[in-house]
């Protein structure tokens, strides 16, 4: 059932950019309404994992891969149609480039059979992520709350790429310390 949860949250990432680009006056608060679900998903899915004894290496593998996705397509998106616009633009690229940079860096060592398990400091990343993204959308000019929220969630989106790099920044390290000594878990 978890993988299920998990798995719709990557599927909803479908209506979430159709409902993004639409031209009408209501899409981006349809797309926030879709983000806001597929956002919540990532905690229901986590606890029926759990009450349900449902854990499981598929499990691990896809639920940060959907958090990933979604917040990556929300932050691209969001810098096509210039909500998210000059040094915004780094705070997107800090995120999306940590994310592919910590995923390749977990392949290299699950492929020598070790890994980096989430830390709890990354469990606050991604809901800082998931929350900046959502408060830029409904601070887009047809959001729903509009542009007198933009200075609140840019610091949201930048507290977001802070905690991305930091966590990123720990990762490597203990990656390159598990790469460099052969002696992985």
């Amino acid at each position: 059932m978890a993988n299920i949860i998990t798995l719709a949250r990557i599927l909803l990432i479908i209506p979430f950019t159709a409902f993004f680009l639409t031209n009408a006056a209501w899409n981006l608060k349809a797309a926030l309404v879709v983000f806001i679900i597929a956002s919540l998903s990532d905690f229901i899915d986590g606890r029926v994992a759990r009450a349900r004894g449902e854990t499981s290496a598929l499990g691990a593998a896809l639920d940060p891969l959907a958090d990933k996705l979604l917040v990556a397509a929300a932050l691209i998106l969001l810098t096509r149609n210039g909500v998210i616009h000059g040094f915004g633009v780094i705070a997107v690229l800090i995120i999306v480039l940590r994310e592919l940079l910590v995923s390749g860096l977990r392949e290299a060592l699950g492929a020598r059979g070790g890994s980096l398990p989430v830390s709890m400091l990354a469990k606050w990343k991604t809901t800082t992520q998931l929350v900046a993204a959502g408060l830029m959308l409904a601070a887009a000019p047809t959001g729903i709350v509009g542009e007198s929220l933009r200075s609140a969630a840019s610091g949201f989106l930048w507290l977001a790429a802070v905690l991305t790099f930091w966590t990123g920044a720990l990762y490597v390290r203990q990656a390159a310390g598990l790469l460099r000594a052969g002696s992985l878990e």
